[in-house]
């Protein structure tokens, strides 16, 4: 008697049909539209921008640290000359 109950009931909930699909979805619910585009070309912009920066600041360290070998070469030998032509002479 339960059993049958029971079984009356899945078989009675499995045939109960799921709602249909109302159709495709409309294309405001699916393209982020005019803001999501902006919003997205400026975070494009700022991060080309923050690229090229960086490329500039690195390039200028580069040649600091060039210049500064160069001047610590010249020093360097302005100073063994001194060391060599500056003793006493015998």
């Amino acid at each position: 008697m339960i059993h049958d109950a029971l079984l009356r009931a899945s078989v009675w909930l499995a045939a109960t049909p799921s709602p249909a699909p109302s159709g495709a979805p409309s294309d405001d619910s699916v393209t982020p539209g005019l803001l999501g585009f902006l919003v997205t070309f400026l975070i494009v912009v700022a991060a080309v921008l923050l690229v090229l920066d960086m490329v500039r600041r690195i390039r200028r360290v580069r040649y600091r640290a060039e210049i500064a070998e160069k001047l610590d070469a010249e020093e360097a030998e302005a100073a063994a000359r001194r060391d060599d032509g500056g003793g006493p002479q015998r």
